[in-house]
């Protein structure tokens, strides 16, 4: 079972048999007593961490192509007016994403403030948000029907996971909740301007690395190594 899998079920049994530990959830009680929930939450700043800093190894490179270290121009001269189509493109489609996303949240929202929802439930929303960005990249992911992406790897919306997967817990208030947002609008901030200063970065006919030959990607999909070995074989 994957680490996330395994951390879904950890809340789920915490959830149930001892809700006691989400009490760090409240205002600052973060700093009261120590709870599991934080090594959960010293395992996702660290992933947030890892999507603000350059790190050349042990990060997917869909996460990473921001960075200049992980950009490889392509031999001949970029086609910079379809590089610009596909800027608009790719934006519009990640917006209407956001737009969606933002009318779940708001859902959500409404759940919680009629009682529905508990604070415990935000944080489970949270946790099978994280389980499903896994599911997104293994088996199918509905995001690509708007962004029209081949894979992850070239996903526009990469690094948008953290904020889209903690999003639930703005409702919650407290340092445990408010921290995680704030980070993630970070990450999230960092990858938008990065889209904007540097998008030849993010298109796989400007930035070779992208291009399924180049894929290092352990969790590169059957689809995926299919075209990998296509395009190898046509080389």
């Amino acid at each position: 079972m994957s680490r996330k899998g395994c951390i879904l079920l950890l809340c789920a049994a915490l959830a149930i048999f001892h809700s006691d530990s989400f009490q760090v959830l409240d205002g600052m009680n973060f700093f009261s007593s120590f709870s599991p929930l934080h090594l959960l939450w010293i395992i996702w700043v660290a992933d947030m961490i890892l999507q603000i800093v350059p790190i050349r190894n042990r990060v997917p490179l869909g996460s990473q192509k921001l960075f200049a270290n992980r950009f490889q121009p392509i031999r001949e001269k970029i086609n910079y007016k379809a590089l610009k189509q596909y800027i608009i493109f790719t934006t519009k489609a990640a917006y209407k994403v956001f737009l969606i996303w933002c009318a779940l949240i708001a859902m959500i929202g409404v759940f919680y403030y009629s009682g529905i929802l508990s604070k415990i439930a935000l944080f489970m929303i949270s946790v099978l948000f994280y389980v499903c960005d896994l599911i997104c990249v293994l088996i199918w992911c509905p995001f690509r029907l708007i962004m029209k992406n081949r894979c992850c790897t070239t996903c526009r919306i990469f690094n948008w996971d953290h904020l889209m997967m903690f999003s639930p817990l703005i409702y919650m208030g407290g340092f445990f909740a408010v921290s995680l947002v704030v980070l993630s609008i970070m990450a999230w901030l960092v990858w938008e301007l990065c889209f904007m200063m540097y998008p030849e970065r993010f298109w796989e006919y400007s930035n070779a690395a992208l291009q399924c030959s180049q894929c290092t990607d352990k969790l590169c999909t059957q689809y995926c190594r299919k075209l990998r070995t296509n395009e190898k074989s046509n080389c």
